[in-house]
């Protein structure tokens, strides 16, 4: 990242602190582990096509792990440690991580100055990082070095939001366009996921069951889950 980036990150974390550590994003929250359930299903999905079946033998490298919650799903999945590593650029989120994951696995810093081998890692995973990055070059720059990491037949798996969030001046929606500047002659993969929090949160105040019935209509989702493959 640029310094003036790297500052920009931490000061909207900053901002939106509040309500990242509030109930909202907890998953006792039933909008929260229905809209889990269902990018985990959709990953899991995505894997058994694509062959991804040996997990135990398949490197993955998270982009912006923040306190390791999706480390431990890979894991749960039969990942092994010595095959995970996070990248976290805010030290207090990393040292949170490295508090319920094996010892090493998550490291502190900017992304772009990774110490990574290229062609290293058959999956680098990046989970709503991009919608909080305001600078183009600056996403330009980050997707590259992302790629450099893939192994050939490997790719970059992708789960982010769409849509500008007129209440949220701090990120922004990352269209499927935009995601295919980013990655230029890449072969994608598309899902639509999610249903659109504020209507998840609602309805699921009802009865979480309701997540279910409204997210079968496409248009009410507002992530996508891609798989980017480097040929």
């Amino acid at each position: 990242m640029t310094h003036s980036e790297t500052d920009e990150v931490r000061s909207r974390y900053e901002r939106r602190k509040s309500a990242v550590e509030s109930d909202r994003y907890s998953p006792l929250n039933p909008a929260v582990w229905q809209s889990m359930h269902e990018r985990q299903r959709v990953m899991l999905q995505l894997f058994a096509e694509l062959g991804i079946t040996n997990f135990a033998d398949t490197k993955l490298v998270e982009v912006g792990s923040g306190t390791g919650g999706n480390l431990l799903e890979f894991l749960r999945l039969g990942f092994q440690p010595g095959n995970l590593i996070g990248i976290e650029l805010l030290e207090d989120r990393a040292m949170q991580a490295n508090k319920v994951l094996p010892a090493g696995v998550v490291r502190s810093g900017d992304a772009n100055s990774a110490n990574m081998p290229p062609a290293s890692q058959d999956i680098v995973f990046q989970s709503v990082v991009f919608s909080s990055l305001l600078d183009d070059d600056f996403q330009s720059e980050l997707a590259a070095r992302m790629w450099q990491w893939v192994k050939p037949g490997g790719g970059v798996l992708w789960y982010d939001f769409i849509y500008n969030n007129p209440n949220n001046p701090d990120v922004r929606g990352v269209p499927v366009k935009r995601i295919r500047e980013l990655f230029p002659g890449s072969k994608m993969i598309v899902r639509r996921v999610t249903l659109a929090p504020p209507i998840a949160r609602r309805v699921c105040g009802i009865h979480p069951a309701l997540y279910s019935i409204l997210n079968a209509f496409p248009f009410l989702r507002t992530h996508v889950l891609c798989w980017i493959q480097k040929t």
